[in-house]
């Protein structure tokens, strides 16, 4: 919008009867707008108008009065307006929301969220006790929010989560049973769940897909089961059976002979001939619940028995993801098993398996070294023939060297 001739090209600057300065501006749609704040001098005036003029051409302006809409209102919209969330990832962060977010960010308005602020949430997070995997969760929704208002609203000009490493969690390492560990598991919980601890190792499956096969999904003949539906539970509702985790949780998983043959006689003594017959349920007939695997099978008790008391049900689908990593499958195998859209679970799972055989490697090469250095000094430091290693009489021993210098074992 042009001025009178002598003034300001873009927008306009006018004296307040405070003596204070006031900028108005036109927006990208035509509408005039202020300024947020006033300005004790007209040159901070002329040099806001500056730069909005900047940010309107390089089309980055953010419309000022949008961005005054409180964090906690918006995340909730934020929530509400996601199609694809499955129940209990509404519920995660309906809870991460109301319990580590809004009560320390909830009232502040969009447009002054700075990356210091989001520094000092987080911080006081951590110092209040939260694990720093539960603050990353909490940073993870906070950005993802924040995100949209950048992209999609344009509210806000960049993401102030810009906080590096804040995003990543530090769990502790799950343990990883040994087959016979597995199988010893599988003889000692009741007859009724041996299969279920077996087809959930060996089928690498999470816990809401194990408990929502029915008879129709396992085909003993060609020794597969059909993952199509998973059991999710939702707080006031119960149980909710509705499609996998991701779109590649809808996948078919070979069993091992060894196990299908277990999972024949379950069906045969435990299941009923109906085709949407649940494979695994109580001994009333109904769905396993989560909470209640605990008395149904001695679950502690058990664990203890075998030498891993810290092992919770999700660590059997992590013991057959290591399994199966450690077959030589490739990436793309990997996460048709595990049922992942992302490499980047299966890249963990094979990059712990490359560095398991590169300490297999060096075992093996300190082993034989020590074999070498025992045998020598068995015989003397003589070699076959009864000789001196070393070669021509005063010439020097050769080393264990390698034709490249390197030390051979």
């Amino acid at each position: 919008m042009a001025n009178k001739e002598g003034h300001r090209r873009f927008g306009s600057v006018r004296k307040l009867p405070s003596g204070r300065y006031q900028a108005r501006y036109p927006g990208p749609d035509g509408q005039m707008r202020n300024a947020p704040e006033t300005f004790a001098r007209k040159s901070d005036a002329d040099r806001y108008l500056t730069l909005v003029e900047a940010q309107i051409a390089r089309h980055e302006w953010t419309d000022p009065t949008r961005a005054k809409i409180k964090v906690a209102n918006y995340a909730r919209r934020w929530i509400d307006q996601r199609p694809n969330l499955r129940p209990r990832t509404v519920h995660l962060y309906g809870w991460l929301l109301d319990k580590h977010i809004v009560p320390y960010l909830g009232g502040t308005e969009l447009g002054r969220l700075d990356t210091p602020m989001v520094r000092d949430w987080r911080a006081n997070l951590l110092g209040n006790g939260v694990s720093v995997s539960m603050a990353a969760k909490a940073y993870r929704l906070l950005r993802a929010v924040l995100m949209t208002a950048v992209k999609e609203d344009m509210i806000l000009p960049r993401n102030p989560c810009r906080i590096p490493g804040a995003d990543q969690e530090k769990p502790a390492e799950r343990p990883v049973l040994t087959l016979a560990q597995v199988f010893k598991l599988a003889d000692i919980v009741p007859p009724r769940y041996r299969a279920l601890v077996l087809v959930t190792t060996f089928g690498c499956l999470r816990w809401g897909e194990v408990a929502a096969l029915q008879r129709q999904d396992v085909d003993t003949v060609t020794g597969t089961i059909r993952v199509r539906q998973a059991y999710t539970e939702q707080r006031g509702v119960g149980l909710v059976l509705g499609p996998p985790k991701s779109r590649a949780g809808r996948r078919t998983i070979t069993l091992p002979p060894a196990v299908v043959a277990v999972v024949r006689d379950h069906l045969a003594a435990e299941v009923d001939d109906n085709p949407e017959a649940l494979v695994f349920t109580t001994e009333s007939g109904r769905p396993i619940w989560r909470g209640n695997l605990n008395k149904l099978i001695d679950w502690k008790a058990n664990i203890s028995r075998i030498g891993q008391p810290n092992l919770h049900f999700h660590d059997l689908r992590h013991t057959g993801n290591t399994l199966a990593a450690q077959t030589g499958a490739s990436t793309r195998d990997l996460m048709a098993r595990m049922g992942h859209d992302s490499p980047q679970a299966a890249l963990i799972y094979q990059h712990a398996t490359a560095e398991a055989d590169r300490a297999i490697a060096q075992a093996l090469h300190e082993a034989v070294r020590a074999d070498r250095k025992k045998t020598r000094k068995a015989t003397g430091g003589k070699g076959k023939s009864g000789k001196k290693a070393g070669g021509k009489k005063g010439g020097k021993r050769p080393t264990d060297r390698d034709e490249a210098g390197g030390e051979r074992p």
